[in-house]
């Protein structure tokens, strides 16, 4: 199960799925940092651009934008470094690496059975949900953990914050 997001893209209303959302705004952010301060037109056009591009590849306006047609729209837009030299550091590099190294815990909101403690935990170290379930289960049932532990656990892991989208990067 994947979360969407619905955005505005050059003032078109898509739902996109939420690995799509993450490729487009990050290419979007590329092109803004490489055009002259100020350019918000050239911007606007590119992002009317993919809109054209992406309506064309849609059977119904219902359907969900995935990340292949939003990679097929940025190839046949061209690479960022296309637009110009960059006027300040690449977006992506500090905020990703900031992110990578600072991990946190937390129950997600959605790809959850019971209370999104094992794919929490599954999430922070980057295993497989349904094994850590499984596994979890068979503990539970052999008493080899106790289901305190479980509960205890989904009261001193925090939910996932709920995020604000914004497509708009004006």
């Amino acid at each position: 199960m994947k979360e969407t997001v619905n955005v505005n893209i050059g003032s078109v209303a898509f739902t996109l799925d939420d690995d799509a959302y993450r490729a487009l705004k990050l290419y979007l952010k590329r092109i803004e940092n490489r055009l002259p301060e100020g350019d918000k037109d050239t911007l606007d056009d590119i992002e009317r651009r993919v809109a054209e591009i992406l309506s064309e590849k849609l059977y119904s306006p219902q359907q969900v934008v995935t990340l292949t047609e939003v990679e097929a729209a940025m190839q046949q837009i061209g690479a960022p470094d296309t637009f110009g030299a960059a006027r300040e550091a690449d977006p992506t590099g500090e905020e990703t690496k900031e992110q990578e190294t600072h991990k946190k815990l937390y129950r997600p909101r959605v790809n959850r059975s019971i209370a999104g403690v094992c794919s929490g935990l599954a999430e922070y170290f980057g295993i497989d949900p349904t094994l850590l379930r499984l596994i979890t289960f068979m503990l539970i049932l052999f008493g080899g953990l106790s289901i305190w532990i479980y509960v205890i656990l989904w009261i001193v892991i925090p939910e996932e914050p709920v995020r604000e989208i914004n497509i708009n990067t004006k």
